[in-house]
């Protein structure tokens, strides 16, 4: 396609669409601009607080989203009441298991959450139509397995002072870069969801934490906000291939 070609489909595509980071690096990137133009009559955004459930546990999927800005706590509850946090998703993740009718989990947001929020028929209907649509989709299961896999590793092998460093490469890697080895962001979990997270006690994912501020590894300038001047050397304490 030549270069007048390529103005005229990107003027054709939505203004809302071309400005999007999931656009470019999630799983509307594979869709053609007719395909955009009508996903974007059916979209729409939103902002979730804080704390705030996008669906719960059981209930009925009408609904999909590009995670826009933010982060997603995943979570399972047990028939006795008890809950565990079993993922994060970040921006651009696709939130949602198409072909689903009930969520298997409850979606929270950790952090204030910007979606793009679309029709589960449409999305369904793109599965069939567009065969880069769906491999994109089967890409990011993939991609959520290979992490379900290593955060089982994670879990079962590594020591506190691991599991600690594993969870902030994973935020400070997903959140942040920034620019070259540093990474600046605020947790967007409290201190008791990431002990759940990691299987830890609040005391001992403290504790972990001051020894990596005492070691170097973290920057803590409140309770929350983190700089990790080096990723490589918190990459190592994390024991991360």
């Amino acid at each position: 396609m030549d270069a007048h070609g390529k103005r005229q489909l990107d003027s054709e595509t939505p203004a809302i669409c071309r400005a999007c980071e999931a656009r470019h690096g999630g799983v509307c990137g594979t869709l053609t601009t007719p395909q955009l133009v009508e996903l974007n009559k059916f979209s729409s955004r939103r902002r979730v607080e804080s704390g705030s459930e996008v669906i719960g546990q059981g209930e009925s999927i009408d609904n999909y989203s590009n995670i826009l800005r933010g982060v997603v706590k995943l979570s399972k509850m047990m028939s006795d009441g008890r809950q565990q946090i079993v993922g994060l998703q970040f921006a651009p993740d696709f939130l949602g298991r198409p072909f689903l009718r009930e969520s298997n989990v409850t979606a929270e947001a950790a952090t204030e959450t910007e979606l793009c929020s679309f029709p589960r028929k449409v999305i369904d209907r793109f599965v069939e139509e567009a065969p880069d649509f769906e491999r994109k989709l089967h890409d990011q299961s993939l991609k959520e397995l290979d992490e379900a896999r290593d955060w089982m590793l994670t879990l079962g092998r590594k020591s506190a002072q691991e599991k600690v460093a594993s969870f902030l490469y994973l935020i400070a890697t997903h959140i942040n870069p920034g620019d070259g080895d540093q990474s600046t962001f605020d947790l967007p979990l409290s201190r008791a969801d990431i002990a759940d997270f990691l299987g830890l006690t609040i005391e001992t994912v403290s504790r972990q934490m001051t020894k990596l501020r005492k070691e170097g590894i973290i920057v803590i300038e409140n309770n929350r906000h983190l700089t990790v001047p080096k990723l490589e050397r918190l990459r190592i304490f994390a024991e991360i291939d």
